[in-house]
Parts: C-alpha cells; sequence; structure tokens
C-alpha cells in the first residue's frame, strides 16, 4: 500500500539512511556494552557489572525504536551484523579486554560521537522536512546524553 503521510520517497529515502547508520551505530554500542558486562573485572566489578546492564537494556529499547521508526516510513528495517558492520560510524576493538576505566571511557566517547551525529542528523532531517524524525532524534539526543553524563560520573571517581 502507498504512503501518503506528506514526504516524497526521496525524502523518505533520505531519512531512512539517516536510521540506518544510527541503528548501525545503536548495535555496535550495544554490542560494546554487553562485551564491558561480561568482562569487566577489578573493585567495582559489582557496581558496574549491574550498570553496563542498565545502559545496554536501555541501549536495546532504542535499537527497536529506531528500527520500528524505519518501518513506520515505510521501509524495512537493516538488520544483519555486516550491514551494521558496514555502516557503524563507531570502532570496534575486537580481541581487546580493557581494564573497567578505559570500558567507561571507551563507552563515553561512543555516546559523545553518537550525540555529535544526532545534533548534524536532526538538521538533515529537518532539511527533508521530517519534523517526525527530529523530534524522535531529539529525545535519542536526551537518552544519550543522561547515558554519557552516567559514564562521566563514573569516571569521576
Amino acid at each position: 500500500m502507498k504512503l501518503n503521510i506528506g514526504l516524497t520517497l526521496e525524502q523518505r529515502a533520505g531519512v531512512v539512511d539517516i536510521l540506518h547508520t544510527l541503528l548501525a551505530d545503536e548495535y555496535v554500542l550495544y554490542t560494546k556494552t554487553r562485551n564491558y558486562h561480561w568482562n569487566v573485572t577489578g573493585m567495582h566489578f559489582n557496581d558496574l557489572h549491574k550498570f553496563f546492564e542498565s545502559q545496554y537494556k536501555e541501549l536495546d529499547n532504542i535499537i527497536d525504536e529506531v528500527a520500528e521508526r524505519v518501518r513506520a516510513l515505510g521501509r524495512k528495517a537493516m538488520a544483519t551484523l555486516s550491514e551494521f558492520s558496514e555502516k557503524t560510524r563507531l570502532s570496534e576493538r575486537p580481541s581487546e579486554h580493557p581494564n573497567a576505566q578505559t570500558m567507561l571511557a571507551n563507552l563515553l566517547a561512543d555516546h559523545e560521537l553518537i550525540i555529535t551525529n544526532l545534533r548534524k542528523d536532526i538538521q538533515t532531517c529537518n532539511d527533508f522536512n521530517d519534523v517526525g524524525t527530529s523530534d524522535f532524534l531529539t529525545g535519542l539526543m536526551e537518552q544519550h546524553e543522561k547515558m554519557a553524563w552516567m559514564l562521566r560520573a563514573f569516571l569521576e571517581e
């Protein structure tokens, strides 16, 4: 069935490209956070183990919301690891098991990169006249800002 939501096919395609890149970033950050949850050690193991769990659960919800936004715009959501690896703006560090302080710093850097990219993506969505996705991305940016603040609080010990 043809979508009739006030956006052209080209506008929706541009916005979906932004959402697919964001989806890849969120999935890589989710995976990295889950990795750190499994592999954290040290004096603050219990606190960080629980903290990382709360963060990856929040990221899991974000991933679902981004994929559903793609579907609402009439496209299929990208959903394979190879696609995520190809589209992400984040970097992974396979086979590295950093200490807890480095884990926190790595996650903070990734959240801050996502926040910075979201600011640009919001403007691009505005250029495509997609106020709904701009608003959606603004909410995600606020969630990442809060998650980054919590990571910073651990690093300020």
